[in-house]
C-alpha cells in the first residue's frame, strides 16, 4: 500500500508516497479516507470529478484534501480509488481528479474517527530517488 498513518496527538498524521507526484496525491486521498473508515471496504462504483488549484504544491495538497472533506460532508461519498492529473500553468498548479467510491454506509464502512479539517501543520512534499513523499496532518 502507498501510505501509512503516523502518531500525533488529537490529529491524524499521514505519510503517502508514489513513484510520481500524481500517484502520491492519489495515495494521500486514499489515506485521508482510511482515517475515517477501512478504505478497503469502499467499492469504487461511482465517479466524481474534482478540480482544485493553488499557487504552490503545499497549497494544492491543502485544497485537495479539503475538497475531499467537503465532498464527504456534502454528499456522504467515501472514495477508495483516484486518478489525479497535475499541471502547472501561468505560475499556478491545477489538479484534476476522478475519485471513485460510494455513499458512506456505517454497516459496510466501519467508522474510525471524524476528520474536522485539513491543516498546514508538519506538511511536507518531497521528491526523492524513488518518487514523491507527502506528509500532512488533519484535525480529528
Amino acid at each position: 500500500m502507498g501510505f501509512k498513518h503516523l502518531e500525533h496527538i488529537s490529529e491524524a498524521y499521514v505519510e503517502a508516497w508514489g513513484s510520481t507526484l500524481e500517484e502520491a496525491f492519489e495515495n494521500a486521498g486514499r489515506a485521508f479516507f482510511d482515517i475515517m473508515t477501512d478504505v478497503n471496504s469502499v467499492e469504487p462504483v461511482r465517479e466524481v470529478e474534482l478540480r482544485v488549484e493553488a499557487e504552490d504544491l503545499e497549497a494544492l495538497l491543502f485544497e485537495w484534501i479539503t475538497a475531499l472533506l467537503v465532498e464527504f460532508d456534502t454528499t456522504g461519498m467515501v472514495f477508495s480509488k483516484f486518478q489525479v492529473a497535475i499541471e502547472r500553468t501561468d505560475g499556478r498548479f491545477r489538479l484534476r481528479a476522478k475519485a471513485y467510491g460510494e455513499p458512506y454506509d456505517p454497516e459496510r464502512h466501519p467508522p474510525k474517527v471524524e476528520v474536522k479539517a485539513m491543516t498546514y501543520s508538519l506538511m511536507e512534499i518531497k521528491q526523492e530517488d524513488s518518487g514523491y513523499r507527502i506528509r500532512y496532518v488533519v484535525d480529528i
